[in-house]
């Protein structure tokens, strides 16, 4: 997906003739698509009371980002048979990310302008936490079925030497309620049932005759049966051994083997019941989260774009979505076009990022004019 660049330049006339040259330069020399940004007149408040905001702002910008990619990824963990569609399912209102950015309308009822720049950001605030939280809830009570399922499913997997042997054995297969007799069961390499035939009468003095019988096979082994007093077991296991049979520790237990597999079949069902309601609240707040992250980077714009170009609140928003193969020539020319903002650090851009005094960007890049990346491509999933 796409990198974006949510720019703004002053509403006077000069700005205005300097925005359509962008607009029409970008345009002719396939630089990016361009589209208005609206922000609505939002209550301006304290300058001091700006520069406040601006940090917090920065850091909820950090932390929404960080929640919308742990929402992604984690619609990326659930959809684990269907990867190919994640990317249809991140929407925000509905439509593609792109759409709803290019497209993009101030929530009014969600986020009411009439109230302090604090009170908006608040609002946005608590509404991330929330959903991080409902996320993480949420996503512990899935994978801690997800995982005893994998677990119990991985037992029926692999070799006779380590897989579970409750959908294999049966009852008919062991002497039962014996006081002086066990059936055990032995992994024999398959290069070696010749020898098992042969030998396994005689690797103990109490083996019942003819009582051993095959009951599975794989690739490298198979699964015999064989019956003996109980009180020369210990001898037939270390003979057995000695001639590179393998004694399973199993004893045939009714109760308990049904037990498994009744629960894997419980875990598989809770794990398809859980899967719907949480890939569609998943979908939900996914979009939820995305469309206040925009509010935070449209409210960041706002408060740079006052404490940059002073008040009467003036100023005009384009949202650039940059060509790949052009991000260096843009920055050019948009350093080039609005070099008279900041002719100091128009002279200086490609020197250094500056932390400029009073505005508090910290980390942000600095321009001639205000400039917030939107980053998309943190969400690819093709």
């Amino acid at each position: 997906m796409s990198e974006f660049w949510l720019i703004s330049a002053p509403g006077d006339k000069t700005n205005l003739q300097a925005l359509e040259r962008m607009n029409t330069v970008t345009s002719k020399a396939n630089l990016s698509s361009n589209s208005k940004f609206l922000i609505p007149d939002l209550k301006v408040g304290t300058l001091d009371a700006l520069v406040g905001l601006s940090d917090e702002l920065g850091k909820l910008d950090l932390f929404a980002e960080s929640v919308i990619k742990k929402i992604a990824q984690y619609i990326g963990e659930v959809m684990e048979d269907s990867k190919d569609k994640v990317q249809e399912n991140l929407l925000a209102n509905g439509v593609d990310l792109i759409t709803y950015l290019t497209r993009f309308e101030w929530d009014m009822a969600k986020y009411p302008i009439k109230q302090p720049l604090k009170n908006i950001m608040d609002a946005l605030s608590k509404q991330m936490s929330q959903i991080d939280a409902d996320l993480k809830s949420r996503a512990t009570t899935y994978n801690n079925i997800k995982g005893n399922l994998q677990s119990l499913e991985r037992k029926t997997v692999g070799n006779l030497l380590t897989r579970t042997l409750a959908d294999i054995v049966h009852r008919d297969d062991f002497v039962l309620h014996s006081e002086y007799l066990i059936t055990l069961l032995v992994v024999v390499p398959k290069t070696s049932y010749v020898a098992w035939q042969k030998t396994y009468e005689s690797l103990a003095d109490m083996v019942v005759p003819r009582s051993t019988k095959m009951i599975a096979e794989d690739a490298e082994a198979g699964l015999f049966t064989v019956t003996l007093f109980r009180k020369v077991m210990d001898e037939f296991k270390a003979k057995a051994r000695e001639n590179k049979f393998i004694v399973r520790e199993f004893y045939f237990d009714e109760k308990e083997l049904q037990s498994e597999k009744e629960e894997i079949t419980r875990l598989a069902a809770d794990k398809k019941q859980q899967y719907g309601p949480l890939l569609r609240w998943l979908k939900v707040n996914f979009s939820e989260a995305f469309i206040a992250w925009t509010h935070v980077k449209a409210l960041r714009v706002f408060v740079e774009s006052v404490l940059r170009y002073g008040l009467p609140v003036n100023f005009q928003t384009v949202l650039l979505q940059p060509n790949k193969k052009s991000t260096k020539r843009l920055r050019d020319v948009l350093n080039a076009i609005f070099k008279h903002l900041d002719e100091a650090a128009a002279a200086n851009i490609m020197d250094a990022t500056l932390d400029i005094p009073g505005l508090h960007l910290g980390s942000q890049e600095y321009y001639p004019y205000v400039c917030f990346k939107i980053e998309l491509s943190l969400l690819d999933y093709n």
